[in-house]
């Protein structure tokens, strides 16, 4: 048993029972092992959910830096639409997600608000624009997953309507999107004035 072992199984037990039921107990249970083995890996559960949260992010953290080429406002639409369909894929992916810090990822961060701000975008403006778009994409990956949760037979009324999650996830993203286009010169604007 090695760490990324103890960390996947530890994804499908997320998968399987939702991070309130999670624990190092039934982790333990479930890789036939004693729960104090669980602790050469991970000194506490807060390491062990980190490390689960940063696993659970690898697809969006190797999707490709980009170029100077992109269109940066193609560019943050798919960042935030890589980010959502990430966060979707585990079950609380959101939930695991919220409040972790991306200490492995701080290079790619550090790209991107390079390229926005090569591209135009002021970067108190950048900073603020990729922050309020993770939120935002975090708060809405939360009630979707709320919403399934809630969803299961029995739990609403046949009459409640379903809300287009992704819909609304799009709308508020091209929002965020569009005030920030609005503190943007076009490239080289700065430099002529």
């Amino acid at each position: 048993m090695n760490r990324e072992t103890v960390v996947t199984e530890a994804l499908d037990l997320l998968d399987d029972v939702g991070l309130e039921s999670v624990s190092t107990r039934r982790l333990a249970k479930r890789l036939g092992v004693e729960q104090p083995s669980l602790y050469y890996h991970f000194k506490t559960k807060k390491d062990l959910l980190a490390a689960m949260a940063e696993a659970a992010m690898a697809p969006h953290a190797h999707t490709p830096l980009p170029s100077s080429e992109d269109d940066w406002r193609t560019w943050f639409l798919d960042n935030s639409r890589s980010f959502r369909r990430t966060l979707l894929m585990r079950r609380d992916g959101a939930r695991l997600h919220a409040g972790s810090t991306p200490t492995g990822d701080l290079d790619r961060i550090r790209r991107k608000m390079a390229f926005l701000v090569t591209s135009g975008v002021p970067e108190r403006e950048a900073q603020m624009a990729m922050l309020a778009a993770s939120r935002f994409t975090i708060g809405c990956v939360l009630e979707e997953q709320a919403d399934a949760d809630a969803r299961d037979p029995g739990n609403l009324p046949d009459d409640v309507p379903a809300l287009d999650h992704e819909a609304a996830f799009e709308a508020g993203v091209a929002l965020i999107l569009g005030g920030l286009e609005q503190h943007t010169a076009a490239p080289g604007a700065a430099a002529s004035a």
